[in-house]
């Protein structure tokens, strides 16, 4: 943490809010700010932008600039808000060198709360409505529901980050499946105005013999894109060859595939990789149900061949970590299984990265 005070560009809210992000549409096209509808493998994305809310969800706290409490159909949910990554304020500690705490994630916080604040009326707390891209309810790892927030005056909020330069257009988990271009553009005007985080000013400390705190963006960027283009590869996979595919994130993906019964290529990244009881060794995938995930099984007589893969060092920073598992599923006492005694059964996702040469500069 810096000593001496950082110099910040701070936007007035005002400004914000009369951001012409794009004009509001009727009611009609509101598909996603209902009630959450049933999983599917592979939903058809509803509607963008998807307009007026026509149900506003009360806010309970704002945590950072993508981090909110709402009350949703009757019981209290954490939001993380797709395609943003805000920075993290000083007293968070996430362990990586990549997201450190920052003098711009302190004002971001406090520009979000005092943003929502003032949407809200005496004595009514403020009201948003939220948006799923994928046209289903989705969940991360952590359980937190993963959407849009649209204002009451139907814009975009995280595409209001974006475009004030409070947060990079995050694709590291793929690129959005409604508003990609629009993201793209939003982040190019923020950078070319030198908004927020693209200041070259932001988080340096005044004094230059202090230590400076700076997400490294000039290094994350390609990595989340080569990450985003893995994604891609599969979306198009999963259109064009929907029965010789999975989504080991998605438990109605895995639960069609193990209906089926015939051998998938899975695609999707290793949460964790532990020992059983039985000298096994499973890799548990990454999914929204800590109840159907899917745990890849290789024989404790096999697991040397699995070395060359380096699965162990797979999640680490700056690498492409999604693979491809090619197999059966079959319904497990702990969700979903795949047997894989050979390591021709796992393949990593192109493209590679990281790659030789430098990293695109922002």
């Amino acid at each position: 943490m810096p000593a001496k005070p950082m110099k910040f560009s701070l936007p007035c809210s005002c400004v914000l809010a009369a951001l012409p992000l794009f004009a509001p549409q009727s009611p009609a096209g509101t598909a996603g700010l209902l009630a959450p509808k049933p999983a599917q493998a592979v939903a058809q994305a509803p509607a963008y932008p998807p307009g007026i809310p026509k149900e506003l969800f009360e806010i309970d706290r704002v945590i950072d600039g993508d981090t909110i409490w709402i009350q949703y159909h009757g019981q209290q949910e954490k939001l993380r808000l797709m395609c943003v990554d805000t920075e993290e304020k000083l007293a968070v500690d996430t362990g990586s060198a990549s997201k450190p705490g920052t003098v711009f994630g302190e004002s971001c916080a406090k520009w979000a709360q005092d943003y929502f604040a003032a949407l809200g009326s005496e004595g009514k707390k403020p009201g948003v409505g939220i948006y799923f891209p994928a046209g289903r309810e989705q969940r991360d790892a952590f359980g937190r529901l993963l959407c849009h927030i649209i204002l009451p005056d139907g814009k975009d909020f995280n595409v209001l980050l974006v475009e004030e330069g409070k947060s990079p257009y995050f694709n590291k988990y793929g690129n959005s499946l409604v508003a990609h271009e629009i993201f793209v553009a939003a982040q190019k005007r923020a950078m070319s105005k030198h908004k927020g985080i693209w200041d070259p000013d932001t988080n340096v400390p005044l004094d230059k013999t202090a230590p400076s705190v700076r997400r490294p963006y000039e290094s994350l960027l390609p990595w989340w894109d080569a990450r985003a283009d893995a994604i891609d590869v599969f979306r198009k996979r999963e259109q064009s060859e929907p029965k010789l595919v999975a989504d080991a994130e998605n438990p109605a993906s895995l639960k069609l595939a193990a209906e089926r019964g015939g051998e998938v290529e899975v695609f999707g990244s290793i949460e964790r990789l532990f020992d059983e009881k039985s000298g096994d060794w499973t890799l548990l995938m990454r999914g929204e149900d800590k109840k159907a995930q899917l745990r890849v099984r290789v024989p404790s007589d096999k697991r040397t061949a699995f070395d060359k893969l380096d699965l162990a060092h797979l999640n680490d920073e700056n690498r492409q970590n999604y693979i491809w598992v090619r197999g059966k599923i079959r319904d497990g006492s702990r969700g979903f299984e795949l047997d894989a005694p050979d390591p021709a059964q796992l393949r990593k996702a192109q493209p590679h990265y990281p790659k030789t040469g430098a990293p695109k500069k922002p």
